[in-house]
């Protein structure tokens, strides 16, 4: 059982969402981006030729150089239009995905209540870091940067979301509490969080690597790529548009998530959930307009995640760890 959207209101957030990817797809094509779809768009893609049914955003991965090109473009040239959420553009922010925001909409989850950063409708965009061939050298960075990133999200959110209940609930709690305080004490800001996290993401950045992969996850090896098995894209197409994934997308996703093919069942699926939500043409779609069902879902398919973060992907939960923000997770 949870919280989730009335039929009406999925769909008009879901047009917002294409809206924000098409001129993302036309920057991309001006500019010579790189990017591709993981997670639940590539199950969506494959699975329903778009959305998974209850999905309620899109997940996009770019090579570090191309994320960083066009967190510069969107401020000199859509500034008007939208704006980069990420740890760097607004300290509140307490994770390392980025979200594509369109100016206008508010989006705001309930999972990350207290947390005091201009969430909008977006696309949530996930920087890929060069890992290094070298198991010992790997194990170091991606734990490393795990770590930090799992900082990052208590010092802004100290009692995270979780997926486990009574005494090992409590028990979690109160090392999360002991941990905030401490960071406290010794004035670990959120930005020098963000600069020890995003500088061991880079640590390899310039040199010729096999692997790239997004760290700072639910687990630091859940969106790991092979360069060798990326090419050539493979264009699958995505609510009549076309998207790219990597050519082994298959792979990954059963890797991931097992037999994807095979929908999940109605309580393991969940939303981004949130309390209050308003759209570009202005009107509100939070309220009376999300229902209490029990069908609908998830915005990812899913890791057993252990808490509610964002995470790429969510159709069933993965285990372990705490999370805190509805779409990518600790």
């Amino acid at each position: 059982m949870g919280t989730f959207y009335t039929p009406e209101t999925l769909e008009k957030i879901q047009g917002e969402i294409l809206s924000i990817l098409d001129d993302f797809l036309a920057i991309c094509r001006e500019h010579h981006l790189e990017y591709y779809g993981i997670a639940g768009t590539g199950i969506g893609a494959i699975r329903h030729g778009g959305f998974i049914p209850w999905d309620d955003d899109i997940d996009l991965a770019m090579p570090r150089k191309d994320y960083e090109k066009l967190c510069r473009i969107v401020k000199k040239d859509y500034s008007d239009r939208y704006y980069m959420l990420n740890a760097k553009t607004s300290e509140e922010y307490p994770l390392m995905t980025a979200r594509l925001c369109k100016r206008g909409t508010v989006f705001e989850e309930e999972v990350m209540k207290g947390v005091h950063c201009p969430f909008g409708i977006f696309l949530d965009l996930y920087p890929l870091d060069n890992v290094p061939d070298g198991k010992f050298a790997r194990r170091k960075q991606a734990w490393t940067a795990w770590f930090f990133s799992k900082l990052m999200i208590l010092r802004r959110i100290p009692r995270p979301t979780l997926a486990q209940s009574g005494l090992k609930a409590q028990l979690i709690y109160a090392v999360c509490g002991a941990v905030y305080r401490l960071m406290l004490a010794a004035n670990m800001s959120p930005e020098y969080l963000r600069k020890r996290c995003e500088a061991e993401c880079r640590r390899y950045e310039g040199k010729t690597t096999r692997k790239m992969a997004f760290l700072a996850d639910t687990n630091p090896y859940w969106n790991t790529i092979d360069k060798e098995n990326l090419y050539p894209l493979k264009k699958i197409p995505f609510e009549g548009r076309e998207l790219d994934f990597p050519a082994n997308i298959d792979a990954m996703l059963r890797f991931q998530y097992g037999d994807y093919m095979v929908m999940p069942p109605e309580d393991k699926r969940k939303t981004h959930t949130p309390y209050r939500l308003i759209f570009s043409d202005g009107t509100v779609g939070a309220g009376p307009e999300i229902q209490k069902a029990e069908h609908h879902g998830d915005t990812e398919e899913g890791r057993t995640s252990g808490t509610g973060l964002p995470e790429a992907g969510r159709e069933q939960q993965r285990t372990g760890g705490f999370d805190a923000t509805g779409g990518g997770s600790v």
